[in-house]
């Protein structure tokens, strides 16, 4: 009975052993891979073929892209084209060109996982070519004998003054919120400084409006600007993100 015994406690000891040389891991292990979609997000500015179809006097035509870099960093870029006749108390011009802005998006929205929101702030390089037509104009007369309003009739002739560019940087600040899934509708507000402009050597008729800038006033070089897009996001691949970063997302 006691050599029973003896090989009982020793096969308990070598047990023992092997259990401690090899702990046992009573958590569960999370397997499970976290991705997110990177991809391309493209779409149109919505106030602009409004304008058009309110406003006579103007044609526009904005699209807007963006695309992921990391987890809050956006490569940005907006290419549109403005069409605008404006009318000045002794002149009536109309501007024509095409711009273009790149630039990045910062993220700031902490997104619950799988939402893809945006809260940003940014900043755009852009460029634009234009040309502008001066349809009419009138002058002032200082002999008033014959015109009592003091202003001369001036030229119906239209002349057109091409070659025209500027160049200015954006500060701006806007959302992107996904309404279905893919599809987002965004807004921003922007801030731009005319850092340089041409007048394609002609400075008879100085860059007064500026497609993709807006107006141009004298003693200042900023402007301010908007857009209101749509845009479908096209996932091209997935990142892979690891459960830590997942759970800190959860838990803020």
């Amino acid at each position: 009975m006691s050599k029973y015994f003896t090989s009982v406690f020793f096969l308990f000891g070598l047990m023992f052993g092997f259990a401690q040389s090899n702990p046992i891991d009573t958590q569960p292990k999370d397997t499970a891979e976290y991705r997110q979609s990177y991809g391309l997000r493209a779409g149109i500015d919505l106030s602009r073929p409004l304008m058009s179809s309110l406003n006579d006097d103007y044609t526009g035509f904005e699209i807007v892209a963006d695309y992921r870099l990391t987890n809050t960093l956006y490569l940005a870029a907006e290419l549109g084209t403005e069409d605008k006749t404006k009318q000045e108390d002794l002149y009536n011009f109309t501007t024509t060109g095409s711009y273009i802005k790149v630039g990045v998006d910062n993220n700031t929205y902490d997104n619950w996982y799988g939402e893809q929101n945006l809260l940003y702030y940014g900043g755009r390089l852009a460029y634009s070519t234009f040309s502008r037509t001066l349809n009419n104009y009138q002058y002032f007369n200082s002999n008033r004998y014959w015109n009592t309003d003091g202003f001369g009739q001036g030229s119906s002739i239209s002349e057109e003054f091409s070659g025209r560019s500027a160049i200015w940087v954006e500060a701006l600040f806007g959302t992107k919120v996904e309404l279905f899934a893919n599809i987002f509708l965004g807004a921003s507000i922007r801030m731009g400084f005319l850092v340089s402009d041409s007048d394609g050597g002609d400075a008879r008729f100085p860059n007064l409006w500026i497609p993709g800038f807006n107006k141009v006033t004298d003693g200042t070089k900023f402007g301010v600007g908007y857009n209101y897009s749509i845009s479908y996001f096209l996932p091209l691949y997935k990142k892979k993100k690891s459960p830590e970063e997942v759970s800190d997302e959860i838990n803020e």
